[in-house]
């Protein structure tokens, strides 16, 4: 291509060669008329220089402009595999949390050996039975968030010719039955209180034994199931339960829908049953000491109640809220109480608790 300073010169000399060669024909042409001629090619070439100079200057304009716009560099797209990739691991993260849903909520229940209950969905399509009883569950848990929790914690009292037993002991979990215990080895774990084995065994023909414990349902069931393979304990009562009073969770026993005079609240902590002061017997708490016999001895003290049938267990419990450790008081009483047989045989069996 030819610049600008080119095109000028080429001008500038087509116009001078014009001017000073004249025209083989025109010899006798006047010197005004060859003076006019000559001022109209300056000014045609004074016009086509500037125009040309005009342009020159807009395209030097255009490319500086244009300059910092080519000097960046592209910016790097992403490839398309990786969009693929992360559009893989989504969907198949969704589609694992369903089958796992489907699997979790849809399998049978199983009895405490570990085989399938039979129910009503049980003759269909595998894949139809978990579906159907998966639905079940969730409708079953939505039902639980809408509705309000019932002001009966648990059914009504059995009549003849069910067994129910004459009396009612609430027991807490934590540090009665077990101990949070923690070791290098295992980690967190819940120590087993040693007697737990005797002392359901021993209170379960007279007494509906239930545990009512601040602890979560998913701390607590676990725990139970390990606890009591036997199924001793008749219902579970959680956090859910509870009643917050005051920042602290408490037991209501007016919800639990049986007669007071037969309940008996075994707890370590007295403010745990803060409405109901005259129902509980405070043991001494388990800090996880292998030595502990105090559920043999708590087991003693529940039999002679039932083996007097008392009619108002409140009385005796009434009694023994003034002691620190009840259970030490009630080994002394059964102490003096035979001391007292062995001087005087006739003494009456209602002295013995007391």
């Amino acid at each position: 291509m030819i610049n600008c300073a080119a095109w000028l010169r080429l001008i500038q000399q087509h116009v001078g060669t014009k001017i000073c060669c004249p025209w083989p024909g025109k010899r006798f042409i006047s010197c005004n008329h060859s003076r006019s001629i000559l001022k109209n090619k300056q000014k045609i070439a004074s016009n086509i220089i500037q125009k040309i100079s005009q342009r020159t200057i807009g395209d030097e304009c255009c490319k500086e402009d244009d300059a910092p716009l080519k000097r960046k560099p592209p910016k790097p797209s992403r490839p398309r595999w990786k969009w693929r990739f992360g559009y893989t691991i989504i969907l198949g993260s969704l589609f694992g949390t369903v089958l796992w849903a489907v699997y979790e909520l849809g399998r049978p229940e199983q009895d405490q050996f570990g085989r399938s209950i039979e129910d009503e969905l049980s003759t269909m399509p595998l894949i139809q039975q978990y579906v159907q009883r998966m639905w079940r569950s969730l409708h079953y848990y939505q039902k639980m968030l809408q509705e309000p929790l019932s002001t009966k914690l648990l059914p009504d009292v059995v009549q003849h010719p069910y067994i129910q037993p004459r009396y009612t002991l609430v027991l807490e979990m934590r540090d009665v039955l077990v101990h949070p215990d923690w070791t290098y080895q295992t980690g967190w774990r819940f120590k087993k209180r040693p007697g737990v084995d005797h002392f359901l065994r021993q209170v379960t023909n007279h007494f509906e034994i239930i545990v009512y414990t601040a602890e979560q349902g998913m701390t607590a069931f676990p725990i139970l199931d390990a606890l009591d393979p036997n199924g001793y304990i008749r219902y579970r009562l959680v956090r859910g339960a509870t009643q917050l009073l005051d920042g602290h969770h408490i037991k209501n026993l007016n919800r639990l829908n049986r007669n007071l005079r037969r309940v008996i609240v075994v707890d370590w902590d007295r403010r745990a049953v803060p409405l109901h002061p005259d129902n509980i017997f405070a043991i001494s708490r388990w800090v996880g000491n292998d030595d502990d016999v105090q559920l043999f001895d708590l087991a003693a003290f529940l039999g002679l109640i039932a083996e007097h049938k008392m009619d108002d267990v409140r009385e005796v419990l009434h009694y023994y809220r003034q002691f620190e450790d009840p259970i030490e008081q009630f080994k002394e009483n059964q102490r003096k109480l035979l001391e007292m047989k062995q001087e005087k045989p006739d003494t009456e069996p209602n002295c013995q608790l007391k």
